[in-house]
């Protein structure tokens, strides 16, 4: 497969910077985009991206707007999300509100930016970084489970209506993994329930069949192989990657 052109939103950190790196690394022109500037010219710097576009996902006319004047792109990896904890008696429409914004919104206004040129050119590959939390139910993370699985219908919607058109739409359903994200989980729970950072690393760890936390780069793996020629056929797929976490 040729150079192409990807997007990588959440791209300065964790899973976004480990696919920005793989998709470098593999000849694409990568840009990367989020909120820290600092974060984002620092993965420049260091090889794993072209460029850099600091924008807030939640707001969708800055994130279209910067989108079209970096644009075009072959490539989109939806990977911008956030996890907020909280039981069911203090999940309230706000806090639903903001997980729907950041990890469904985002990607269906990327989605949109992006779109009709793939459609033009005949090709694109869009991947949206789900969770293993889009195809099951954890506690105390309702609202961080319900926009998942939001995301894994927008994920199979899209790819049932663009599946003529050399657009595939396809999601990445990682487990608990070796990012910033997981360690800022942790600190939350330990300060709610009184345990160290690390005892609620390991309770983490404690569930998933494989005993470790699932690295960026095995993420990142598959992101890349979705991108390619040989995945033409794959679109409206949810693949796990959890280590044996189903």
């Amino acid at each position: 497969m040729g150079a192409r052109r990807a997007l990588v939103t959440g791209g300065g950190r964790g899973i976004g910077l480990a696919i920005a790196r793989a998709l470098t690394d593999a000849g694409h022109e990568v840009t990367i985009a989020g909120r820290t500037a600092a974060t984002l010219e620092a993965a420049v710097a260091a090889g794993a991206a072209k460029a850099w576009r600091a924008v807030d996902v939640t707001d969708a006319s800055p994130l279209a707007a910067a989108i079209d004047a970096a644009g075009p792109f072959d490539i989109l990896i939806n990977n911008a999300g956030a996890a907020e904890s909280a039981p069911l008696s203090r999940t309230d429409t706000e806090l639903l509100r903001r997980m729907m914004a950041v990890n469904v919104e985002s990607a269906l206004t990327a989605t949109r930016a992006v779109l009709p040129g793939m459609v033009e050119r005949g090709f694109g590959r869009i991947v949206n970084i789900a969770s293993i939390a889009a195809v099951r139910g954890y506690a105390d993370v309702a609202a961080y489970c319900a926009a998942k699985h939001a995301l894994l219908g927008l994920t199979r919607a899209a790819a049932a209506e663009l599946v003529r058109t050399g657009v595939t739409v396809n999601a990445l359903c990682p487990g608990y993994t070796d990012t910033d994200l997981v360690a800022e989980s942790a600190q939350r729970i330990a300060a709610r329930t009184g345990r160290g950072a690390e005892e609620a690393v390991a309770a983490m760890v404690a569930e998933n069949p494989i005993g470790r936390l699932i690295r960026p780069d095995e993420v990142a793996a598959a992101a890349l192989w979705l991108c390619g020629e040989a995945a033409g056929a794959v679109t409206g797929q949810a693949i796990v990657i959890a280590g044996g976490d189903v």
